[in-house]
């Protein structure tokens, strides 16, 4: 019987660590869509969770190169302003709160629409994120780093299927907000967000029934 504790006890802690890790991991600053094609338009969505006990009051995102940023979604309670290099492209943009910002244990999200650039490859997006408490948490590492930049993985895309999507996006960049994007958006990445829950979860369960067959 003891041994059979001792095995509930290890299985409930290691289940406790796999979640644990996941909601770790799911907490970093992210764009959105994770994949895109090359050359063409897309809808991009700046996910920004709290992981202080103060709260976000200024997100600040530098755009990669090759990528042209045209529009941005006005978001209630945050003002915007852009930067611009030398031959007048949007570089990067700063978002600061007007009222509370967000508080910990909550994520907001702010989009942009933008031309992608024609070549495959990887998007890297840094982004810095200020606290209320004066804390400024730079999301410019690399990949399994403690604070890794967002980026996004920019595929080959085939024209003859594009040219009729890239057009759709093309009209509505030119509409303020694009009202209909974030529900397919957040379709897709609250998926990708949820997904080591889910396995950790079933880890969990499949533990417990090896164990209760043991111990029957």
């Amino acid at each position: 019987m003891k041994m059979n504790w001792n095995k509930w006890v290890s299985t409930l802690a290691v289940a406790g660590a796999l979640l644990t890790f996941a909601g770790t991991a799911s907490a970093h600053v992210t764009v959105w869509p994770k994949e895109t094609k090359a050359d063409s338009y897309e809808r991009y969505t700046v996910r920004v969770p709290v992981e202080k006990d103060s709260n976000t009051v200024k997100v600040r995102l530098e755009f990669p190169a090759g990528v042209k940023v045209g529009t941005v979604l006005p978001v209630p309670g945050w003002t915007y302003e852009w930067e611009k290099d030398a031959d007048g492209r949007f570089k990067a943009i700063t978002w600061t709160a007007t009222a509370g910002g967000i508080k910990p244990h909550e994520f907001m999200e702010f989009g942009l629409s933008a031309k992608n650039p024609g070549e495959p490859g990887t998007l890297t997006w840094n982004a810095y994120q200020t606290y209320a408490d004066g804390t400024v948490v730079e999301w410019t590492g690399a990949a399994g780093s403690d604070t890794p930049a967002p980026t996004v993985a920019v595929k080959e895309g085939t024209q003859a299927a594009d040219d009729h999507a890239d057009a759709n996006k093309a009209e509505g960049n030119h509409e303020a907000g694009h009202a209909a994007a974030p529900a397919a958006q957040d379709s897709s990445s609250s998926s990708g967000s949820t997904l080591p829950l889910v396995l950790s979860g079933l880890a969990l369960l499949v533990s417990v029934i090896s164990l209760f067959r043991k111990k029957a």
